[in-house]
């Protein structure tokens, strides 16, 4: 391994995202190594990307200039103790939710870490992250946290760490919102006598492509809104049963409870 190695702490969904993206742009195999400590997943990656996988840390994990961890945040503490002899050197990289920035240096004795908030689109390429970096990290190093987590999608810098928490319930949790939304478009359309099939590929093409629309658009999206509102019509009298049920209110509401939860936990962690 070279002096430039990144290790991953945790071989799962996230950590494999990055990996394939880090493959594709030019990274070689030998280069990474990551920990893992079930069996059948640390053989897939193995099998799959050509990497050292590892069923524990050990003195490997002292080449890395880069450790990335990517593990179940109620998992941090037992992955991070055998890892910090031989990590204190290196960027530290979290994809972890509620651990804050102050837990991760005393577990592995770096003060240069970033914390970014993934989402799930980032496993196919399509996610957005928010980044939040201690004093201690240099421009450079952000550099290279962007490049590391550019196969994922998008990355956005927060000017605090406490601002991860709206990432989280903004972003982070967002897909959900998402799909509970298409699961009731689908449930509205085989109310309407259209078959399952049809009413997914329906709900899904429309929200796909008014994000697409809003992504390109000037406009801000009450005025998207109403540019395909005409009152009196069939939209017109679909946002009227919405506000009359108050699910623009109950949508901030859940997004403010997520906010809250991810405080919560960060407290706990």
């Amino acid at each position: 391994m070279s002096d430039h190695t990144i290790a991953f702490i945790g071989g799962g969904n996230m950590a494999g995202a990055l990996i394939g993206g880090l493959l594709k742009r030019g990274r070689q195999p030998e280069d990474l190594v990551v920990v893992e400590p079930w069996a059948p997943q640390r053989d897939k990656l193995a099998a799959q990307f050509g990497l050292q996988a590892l069923a524990e840390a050990g003195p490997a994990l002292a080449r890395a200039s880069t450790v990335v961890w990517a593990v179940k945040p109620q998992s941090f503490a037992d992955a991070a103790a055998p890892c910090r002899a031989h990590v204190a050197d290196a960027l530290q990289l979290s994809v972890m939710a509620g651990i804050r920035s102050d837990r991760i240096a005393q577990a592995t004795g770096s003060d240069r870490i970033v914390r970014a908030m993934p989402n799930t689109p980032a496993l196919i390429g399509q996610g957005i992250a928010g980044l939040c970096a201690s004093a201690q990290v240099s421009a450079q190093e952000r550099a290279q946290v962007e490049a590391l987590l550019a196969p994922t999608g998008r990355t956005l810098w927060v000017a605090q760490e406490s601002d991860l928490d709206a990432v989280t319930a903004l972003s982070g949790s967002g897909p959900a919102y998402v799909f509970y939304l298409l699961e009731a478009m689908e449930a509205a359309a085989a109310r309407m006598g259209l078959p399952p099939e049809q009413g997914r590929a329906l709900a899904q093409a429309t929200v796909a492509g008014a994000a697409a629309l809003a992504g390109q658009s000037t406009e801000a999206p009450a005025t998207l809104r109403a540019q395909v509102t005409s009152k009196g019509g069939t939209t017109h009298a679909a946002i009227s049963a919405m506000e009359a049920s108050g699910v623009g209110p109950a949508i901030v509401e859940a997004i403010l409870a997520a906010q809250q939860r991810a405080r919560e936990l960060g407290d706990a962690f």
